[in-house]
C-alpha cells in the first residue's frame, strides 16, 4: 500500500459533549462547502469525534501544499474567521481549539494491510 500523498491541516476541539460535538461538524461542514471545498487542490475534510464526547478533529486534506498555501493567500480569510467565530458562538455548549502552532502536515510514513511479519 503507498502512502495517501497530499498535505493535512488538523483541526482539533476539546468540547463538553455529544450535542457539542454534532453541532461543531455541523457547522464546520458547512464552512468547508461555503468557504473552501472549490478550492483548487482541495480534497476532503474528514470530521471524527472521539466515542467520549469530548473531542472533534477536522482532517482537512489537499492535494500539495502549493494547492493549500494558493487557498491561504487567495482565499477570504478574514471572512472564513468570522465564520468560524460566529459558529462557535452558535454553539449550545463550549469548544476549545487544542492546536498549537499551525496544524500542518505531511504523511511520512502508512503501514497498511498484509502478513504478520515474525522474527527480529
Amino acid at each position: 500500500m503507498s502512502a495517501d500523498s497530499g498535505f493535512y491541516s488538523i483541526i482539533d476541539y476539546t468540547v463538553d459533549g455529544p450535542e457539542t460535538q454534532r453541532e461543531l461538524v455541523e457547522a464546520f461542514a458547512e464552512i468547508q462547502e461555503r468557504w473552501v471545498r472549490f478550492y483548487p487542490g482541495y480534497r476532503s475534510a474528514r470530521f471524527h469525534v472521539s466515542l467520549d464526547g469530548t473531542r472533534v478533529y477536522t482532517i482537512v486534506h489537499w492535494e500539495s501544499e502549493a494547492g493549500y498555501r494558493h487557498f491561504e493567500v487567495t482565499s477570504d480569510t478574514r471572512g472564513r474567521t468570522a465564520a468560524i467565530g460566529r459558529a462557535l458562538e452558535g454553539l449550545s455548549g463550549r469548544a476549545e481549539p487544542r492546536m498549537s502552532g499551525e496544524p500542518r502536515y505531511v504523511v511520512v510514513r502508512e503501514v497498511g494491510p498484509g502478513p504478520r511479519r515474525t522474527g527480529s
